[in-house]
């Protein structure tokens, strides 16, 4: 227990407090209701035990015959460069983590706001409150609303203004359809007209562009298909074919420079300078990268928003490279006779 404690503690004093009002905010979008200081606590000693081993396997030997003035610098810089680096890299990838749950949680309620307004609408027609209507309409099948909603209706029924309550609510995550739905809402309840009305016109325009949105994304399967065949198959294939031929071209330069050397042949030919393990290193590399940007460009064809195809990277790179390596091999027995 005390240990836990020493954690929180120790994670407390990496996050400013002028920062923690906006990271317990952006955390709660995910799903995440307390600031979890114990886990930056823990961030720093799994960074520190990562930075020794760097530090010991990799660095240490090379410099250990240098002065004592310049190991203490050497292992100070490269100690605080490893470990900045690594903290860096965490923070990133917990942060690409949250931003993916983020974006579920915002299309999850995107989805389910049609069915809970045409709830409250059923209330109000018969004949509750509009304040009423919204705690009346909370269902659990509707998830994360539900609870966004359990939220707002709870602020709204302990004195706090409707406006107030409903704006948090659309400025809390970052949806469009969510924000401008409720602000007609609200403007047609500070007026004082018909709801009802409003409402029906929402929930009709939010099923039109429901519809739009997914007659675009079939539009656009034809070149999504097309891309994912690029980057998966036709890429490692590539690759893996200049491999290949790099393999053929080094073997006959050798047997040529072995010609010339013996005088079979009157031209010198030199050896090439590119070596095959650099080239398929750096092939992983390019298949990498280009499978990184390439889920993103489907994801912003089919979905319109980048954060739609995060979670396909590794998928597009674990596959590709492997595809790489399989095809490297078939060919490699193909062409090892030439």
């Amino acid at each position: 227990m005390k240990d836990y404690l020493y954690f929180e503690t120790f994670g407390k004093a990496f996050v400013p407090e002028r920062f923690r009002s906006e990271l317990r905010d952006y955390l709660f979008k995910a799903g995440i209701d307390e600031v979890p200081y114990k886990f930056f606590g823990g961030l720093f000693w799994v960074t520190l035990v990562l930075t020794y081993i760097i530090y010991f396997s990799l660095i240490f030997r090379p410099i250990s015959d240098m002065g004592a003035l310049v190991i203490l610098i050497m292992t100070f810089v490269s100690w605080f460069t490893i470990q900045a680096a690594l903290s860096f890299l965490i923070i990133m990838g917990v942060y690409l983590y949250l931003n993916i749950k983020i974006y579920n949680r915002t299309k999850t309620i995107e989805e389910a706001l049609p069915d809970y307004l045409t709830l409250v609408s059923t209330n109000l027609k018969g004949g509750l409150s509009f304040e009423k209507s919204l705690w009346a309409a909370i269902k659990p099948e509707f998830g994360i609303l539900a609870k966004e909603v359990t939220l707002a209706s709870k602020k709204v029924l302990t004195g706090n203004d409707v406006k107030d309550s409903l704006e948090e609510l659309g400025k809390k995550y970052d949806s469009p359809t969510l924000r401008r739905s409720l602000n007609l809402i609200i403007g047609e309840v500070e007026s004082g007209g018909r709801i009802v009305e409003v409402i029906d016109k929402v929930i009709d325009n939010m099923k039109k562009s429901t519809v739009l949105k997914q007659e675009m994304a079939a539009a656009t399967v034809t070149y999504t298909i097309f891309m994912i065949a690029i980057v998966i198959f036709i890429t490692p294939a590539l690759f893996a074919l200049s491999q290949q031929l790099l393999e053929i071209i080094i073997n006959v330069t050798k047997q040529l420079g072995g010609a010339t050397k013996s005088g079979v042949l009157p031209i010198t030919i030199g050896e090439a300078s590119i070596d095959p393990k650099d080239f398929k290193t750096f092939s992983v590399m390019a298949i990498g990268i280009i499978s990184t940007f390439s889920s993103m460009i489907i994801s912003i064809i089919s979905r319109g928003d980048i954060r739609g195809g995060l979670k396909f990277i590794p998928l597009f790179i674990g596959s590709a490279v492997t595809l790489f390596f399989l095809f490297s091999s078939v060919l490699g027995k193909l062409f090892g006779g030439i």
